[in-house]
């Protein structure tokens, strides 16, 4: 039998501990038709011993049973957002804290890695990338390692816990080292998931810089929106770096199988290998904010001068328009007043007072003509 790694107690002891129920509840998990929860969100569960599946029970009372009556083995149960009736019969059979269990209600948890006696609670956070969408889609996934049991509880599609669960069986060998193995396995899925991530933010942020020197007036829109996923993908791998830095302080003390420990150890790597591309994202997106800042500014400038220039030609040609209708006025002004059918105009009966009046137009504007021309009016 694989010797249990995580529990700082006897497994059996704990085993017998939990696995007694108390008279009510036993008799109410045995009355048909009687099963304390209102509906079920189990996905899978398995019961495994050796690495090898043994039992795949239909329900989580069912689940119990079979636990406490195969001793050595391990129950793998999956669960998708369960409400508090399940969760609360999970914690009473397997003697989860009342505050692991409160957060996997709640769940919009932080990843994160808390022991609670004998039992792990660890908190992961998945995330896939959309290519129609070009957009990145977070999914949280809660689990409960103890002695005996896996309890998974996702809050999201996403990570496939199938792919997991049918990986981990077609292994026994691997299977056969307990909940640990599970816990890697599981570890492993969510961080292999977060290279395509990172792939697709690298494309979309080499598109970006392509978009801000092309004078695209959504950019500014599209450089935010992949800051906010970045910032948001960092929150979900940098915690990792502490959660598996702790599960490998605990090898020694629990003595963690040394397979075990190569395989958290590459986790680890690759967890740090996205985390420093991450980082190089979130400063190239701030680099092309700044740079997008700049060009806009610029454009705005350019926008500016150019409407100025307009708005100088415009004030030029109404200065045209103006000294001419001034310049035409006055020739205007004088026939004007020569058209008028009166006896006493001056000069009407003077000889040259046809020739004087043309002159007279013609002296105001020239005049005027001139004073506008001096004034760059013309």
């Amino acid at each position: 039998m694989p010797e249990r790694r995580l529990p700082v107690v006897s497994p059996l002891t704990a085993r017998a501990r939990r696995r007694t129920p108390s008279p009510v509840r036993a008799a109410t998990l045995a009355l048909p038709g009687k099963h304390p929860l209102p509906r079920s969100s189990l996905v899978d569960s398995g019961i495994y011993r050796d690495g090898l599946r043994t039992t795949t029970p239909s329900s989580l009372a069912e689940t119990y049973r079979c636990l406490r009556e195969q001793d050595g083995s391990m129950a793998w149960i999956g669960l998708y957002r369960p409400d508090a009736g399940e969760l609360a019969s999970l914690a009473a059979e397997f003697g989860l804290h009342e505050l692991a269990v409160e957060d996997a209600i709640v769940a919009h948890q932080r990843p994160k890695l808390e022991r609670y006696g004998e039992t792990l609670f660890v908190v992961l956070r998945a995330a896939r990338y959309r290519d129609a969408a070009e957009e990145v889609e977070f999914g949280e996934l809660h689990l409960f390692i103890g002695p005996d049991f896996v309890l998974t509880v996702r809050h999201s599609e996403s990570p496939d816990l199938s792919a997991v669960r049918s990986r981990m069986e077609r292994d026994p060998e691997l299977l056969a080292h307990g909940p640990e193995a599970v816990l890697y396995a599981i570890l492993d899925t969510v961080v292999d998931g977060y290279g395509p991530v990172v792939a697709g933010l690298e494309n979309d942020v080499d598109e970006i810089e392509t978009e801000v020197f092309g004078g695209h007036p959504e950019v500014s829109r599209r450089i935010y929106e992949l800051s906010r996923e970045v910032v948001d993908l960092q929150r979900a791998t940098h915690p990792l770096a502490g959660i598996l830095a702790a599960l490998s302080n605990g090898f020694t003390k629990y003595r963690v199988d040394e397979e075990l420990q190569r395989h958290l150890r590459d986790v680890a790597d690759h967890v740090t290998q996205f985390n420093e591309r991450i980082d190089a994202l979130r400063t190239a997106l701030r680099d092309i904010l700044t740079v997008n800042a700049t060009l806009v500014a610029q454009r705005q400038n350019e926008e500016m001068k150019a409407l100025s220039e307009a708005s100088m030609a415009q004030n030029d040609e109404i200065k045209k328009i103006s000294a001419w209708a001034a310049i035409l006025f006055a020739p205007t002004l004088v026939g004007t007043v020569y058209g008028m059918n009166f006896d006493d105009i001056p000069e009407l009966e003077w000889r040259y007072g046809y020739p004087f009046a043309l002159c007279l137009m013609a002296l105001v504007s020239i005049v005027l003509y001139t004073v506008f021309r001096r004034r760059g009016w013309i």
